[in-house]
Parts: C-alpha cells; structure tokens; sequence
C-alpha cells in the first residue's frame, strides 16, 4: 500500500503528542527514565526503562530513581563539562567492555553536545550511545538539485548495502551530524565534499540555508542497534542548485550510487518508503518551500508543517 505523505512524516516524528492524547502521552511516559545533571533542573533526554536496567551504574557518578524514574549524572554543581564527560565516558567503557548493547558496536569516536536552558554546554558524549540517553542530537542535510526548462531533477543518494544504519535506503544528497563545537555551514561543507564530491568552492557558491527540520523519532530495526531509543534531532537545511553538467560522485563507502531523478521520480520512491525516515521528511519540507506542496493540493498540509517542526521537550542550542 502506498504510503502518504503524512504517513512518511509520521514514521519520524513518532514520538507521541500530550495534545493528542493526554492520558496516554503520561502512561507512555513511565515507559522511560528521564536523564538529568545535577544543578539543573532541565530533563536532557529519555531512557527507555529497559536500558536503565542494563546499564551498570557507577556508584557516587550517578543516582538512579526508580520512584520518580530518574537517572542524574552526580557531577557537583557547577561542575566543569570536562568533568562531567569523564562521568560519561567511563560509564560508556563500562557497557563497551561488558558489551551490553548493540548500539554501541557503531562506536564513532565522534563526541555530540549536551545543551542545559539558554545553550548552555553541559558535557558531551560518544555519538552512538546518544541514543540511549534520547539526548537532542543536530546535523546538516543537503539537497542537490539541477532546474531547467524541462523541470526540476534531485540528486538521490543510495546508501550502502553495509551501512550499520539503514541500509540501502534513500537519502539527501549529502548529510551528516555535528560534533561538538561544530558549526552548520562548516558541517555542511565537510559532508558535501566527504559524500557528494562538492567542492568548497561550488557548495560556498551555490548553497542556500533553508532553515531547520525538527523531529522526535523512536528508533526501529532499520536504524540497527536496539529498538525503542529515541532520536530527537535538529536539522539544519540546505538547497544546493547545481549546473546541468555538474555531476555527483560517491567520494566515500557509505554511499552506494546516486541517480539523477526527476520530480515524479522522487514522489514514487517516496510512496513506496524507499527513504530514510528523516532524508524523506527532508524533502518534504523542500517540496513545502519550493511550492511542489501546498495547502491547496495536500489536505494534511497543516499537520504535515507542524510535525517537521516540532517544539522538542529538551533544551535545544543556536547556532549563530
């Protein structure tokens, strides 16, 4: 069965919505801990209660509440991120070396922020374990794009038969996350040289900031690793039209091949769930920005706008 558009949004940002459903957003709720540090008073993300239980707590590094389903990193107020990362990561090696999840055998040796209220930098952590913490995470996604008078073609990346995280599927042109202490446009660049062959030069010449995507996505077997973590993520977003003799190469191994594909093209590969969930909300919003999709020929255009921008629950930084 062919899939909608709101049912592709809704495959990434599935978390549910108190709005919704009050009583059943609260009962989903006791389904995780909520991840603290102490001295603030924010929530930072969400553990499924069956990550708690296997994790192997450092006594004195961290309080674990099972009555008010906490778990908060015992750093002392005030504490420095230095020092606070060290509580991390030596709960992190622990796991590694018990081998107690799947996740983890995607170590990345990539560190991604932790923000406290007003983007404070709190600690950060190893890329993979981000999401057994549900902390927010943030990256970049491009899209290629050639424009003529004989319509618009998007340069679709095909991701690797061997990628850890979902295989095969579709994607943007090129995407990738931040690291701490990385900025959006310098991210940008470093992924569309890394995956895409854009040069420095042309992605300088040709890239418009589009502004961001946001979601809250609960990970399934596509993404590998364990089910049921959750992902919200904030994307920033990028249009990069290129010359029709412009042409796009795989410059590493996670890409498999990409295509030039016309409009309809897309629409279909979409319909069939081809893309990776959050690559296809992407071109969505690219499809709401450019005019493709409008009030006037989607009749779940309101929802589908305000699910790709969603008010996360935790606090999120800018990036100036």
């Amino acid at each position: 069965m062919a899939k909608t558009l709101l049912d592709l949004v809704k495959e990434c940002d599935s978390f549910p919505y108190f709005e919704d459903n009050a009583e059943y957003y609260l009962s989903h709720l006791k389904n995780y801990h909520a991840f603290k540090v102490n001295g603030c008073d924010a929530v930072l993300g969400y553990l499924p209660n069956t990550i708690v239980e296997k994790f192997h707590w450092i006594e004195n590094d961290w309080q674990v509440d099972a009555t008010s389903r906490t778990v908060t990193l015992m750093a002392a107020p005030g504490a420095t991120p230095k020092a606070r990362t060290e509580i991390m990561s030596r709960l992190l090696a622990e796991a590694v070396r018990r081998q107690t999840f799947e996740v983890l055998n995607g170590w990345r040796h990539e560190m991604y922020p932790i923000y406290g209220p007003g983007g404070e930098f709190l600690l950060e952590m190893e890329r993979s374990a981000s999401p057994l913490f549900g902390i927010t995470t943030y990256g970049v996604h491009m899209t290629g794009y050639v424009e003529d008078e004989q319509g618009i073609k998007f340069w679709v990346a095909r991701r690797s038969k061997t990628k850890q995280t979902f295989p095969n599927m579709l994607d943007n042109t090129a995407a990738g996350g931040m690291s701490t202490g990385e900025h959006p446009y310098a991210c940008a660049i470093r992924e569309a040289a890394e995956e895409a062959s854009i040069p420095e030069s042309v992605f300088a010449e040709r890239a418009k900031s589009t502004g961001v995507v946001t979601y809250f996505y609960i990970r399934d077997a596509r993404a590998g690793g364990e089910t049921g973590l959750l992902q919200p993520e904030v994307e920033y977003i990028y249009d990069v039209q290129l010359d029709a003799s412009h042409v796009i190469k795989p410059c590493d191994s996670e890409v498999e091949d990409f295509r030039l594909w016309t409009l309809d093209e897309v629409k279909e590969s979409l319909k069939r769930g081809e893309w990776k969930p959050n690559c296809a909300t992407v071109m969505i919003d690219f499809f709401i920005r450019h005019g493709i999709l409008t009030a006037e020929n989607e009749k779940d255009y309101m929802e589908i706008v305000a699910r790709i921008h969603r008010r996360l629950p935790f606090p999120t930084a800018t990036y100036n």
